[in-house]
């Protein structure tokens, strides 16, 4: 199996469409907003909470059916994953939010 192939299934391609949805929130949110803090969190930030925490029973679901199919792509997909959610995390952790 391909990785093309494996990322036809939802989820293997989810986790990294919702990672990418949460840092597109993040950057929306910076943009309009600016890096000022707000007295309330907002509906951003709870988007974003929502977004990275709805991933993981996605991400468990790939681990306990793909990678024991197909150990060298899974893991590969899984580190995908990863990379995204960690690229999502990383301006909240900079800018300490």
């Amino acid at each position: 199996m391909f990785l093309r192939e494996l990322f036809r299934k939802p989820s293997a391609f989810i986790p990294v469409a919702m990672s990418l949805a949460a840092l597109l929130t993040l950057a929306f949110h910076l943009a309009v907003f600016g890096i000022a803090r707000q007295p309330d969190e907002g509906t951003a930030a709870h988007l974003w909470q929502l977004l990275m925490v709805g991933q993981v029973p996605f991400i468990a679901v790939f681990a306990l059916t793909w990678v024991p199919t197909s150990p060298k792509l899974g893991v590969r997909v899984l580190a995908l994953q990863l990379v995204a959610a960690l690229t999502a995390v990383a301006p909240v952790v900079l800018l300490g939010y």
